[in-house]
């Protein structure tokens, strides 16, 4: 390396706005209810900081285990989102998907869901969520498809981390 180029360095401006916010979570519960319809349930997997959040972006990678229960089918397939409210319904929409959009899951194995990736949508990124009073919440929704689930009250257990770029556009 030449020797301008190590001083060029030492005098850039480091002082970015952006910043990243890695969350990791480890046997979070969810409890799904499914004995009529699709199944779902929410989980609050983490806070956000303080301030008028303009979102970049954000990468999830999750996997979900059942409660090993005969109301759950061992290969059951369902969606998942990552968003600012928790799920009230069988559908994934509006602030419930608004850090990361509805993901399928891909059928489980002995009731373990294949590791999903999901991401933000592209329509997401460059939203300025108000979080001047410091309520808003990472929800972690879930979704189990008609036919795999037949009971209510049931715990799945979810693990994973959450990647998300953001600027703080000051606070009250």
């Amino acid at each position: 390396m030449g020797k301008g180029l190590p001083r060029s360095l030492a005098r850039a401006n480091v002082n970015s706005p952006a910043k990243r916010l890695d969350l990791t979570f480890e046997d979070l519960s969810i409890t799904v209810d499914g004995a009529t319809g699709v199944g779902f349930g929410s989980a609050v997997c983490g806070d956000l900081p303080s301030g008028n959040i303009l979102l970049l972006g954000a990468v999830s990678y999750v996997t979900f285990t059942g409660p090993t229960s005969a109301s759950l089918a061992d290969n059951y397939d369902g969606d998942y989102s990552i968003g600012s409210t928790a799920t009230a319904d069988a559908t994934l929409s509006g602030t419930e998907v608004d850090f990361i959009q509805s993901t399928a899951l891909g059928a489980a194995t002995a009731e373990v869901s294949p590791r999903a990736r999901g991401t933000s949508a592209a329509a997401i990124a460059g939203t300025v969520l108000d979080n001047t009073d410091g309520s808003l919440e990472l929800n972690l929704n879930l979704l189990i498809d008609d036919a795999n689930i037949s009971a209510d009250d049931l715990v799945f257990t979810a693990d994973g981390e959450i990647h998300i770029s953001y600027i703080v556009l000051g606070d009250d």
